[in-house]
């Protein structure tokens, strides 16, 4: 697992483009799994804070719950309805609540207040993955710790 920045080291490039996907809109999608196992899709922003990707919830809402339980999750950006432009971008962590008071107020000053108590989450990646239209071609670029970029080139 890796911080957005140790992601952003390895692989400048794909970093550039995940992080434009997920700038270009505030809403993204979060899946977490229930208690039982199965999915969970909810709404979420993401913010880049620090070195760190960090998704916020309402203060004992059921996706910071599934999160708590079991932080294994997945953020994709919003995709437009409108084109492939600047790709499709989604990220594979877990997420990790944080708690420490100095961390809050650092992360509350960096974004402003949110609107009452809340749940703070930093994601250790396990993948990011970068989808765009490439001439007649799908690319897809997914990134790993460790391990690099690879391609791959589909009709």
């Amino acid at each position: 697992m890796a911080t957005w920045q140790q992601f952003t080291e390895q692989a400048p490039d794909l970093a550039s483009s995940a992080r434009a996907r997920f700038e270009a809109h505030t809403h993204h999608v979060l899946a977490t799994l229930r208690r039982d196992g199965s999915p969970r899709v909810s709404g979420t922003e993401v913010q880049f804070h620090g070195p760190e990707l960090t998704i916020g919830s309402m203060w004992g809402a059921l996706k910071a719950r599934d999160l708590q339980r079991d932080g294994r999750c997945a953020v994709h950006a919003h995709p437009t309805d409108a084109s492939m432009d600047g790709g499709d971008a989604k990220v594979t962590a877990r997420a990790v609540e944080v708690t420490e008071a100095d961390e809050l107020d650092a992360f509350r000053e960096a974004t402003g207040p949110p609107p009452g108590d809340f749940h703070l989450f930093r994601l250790d990646l396990d993948e990011v993955v970068h989808t765009a239209v490439d001439g007649d071609h799908l690319l897809i670029r997914l990134w790993r710790p460790g391990r690099g970029v690879t391609e791959f080139r589909r009709q």
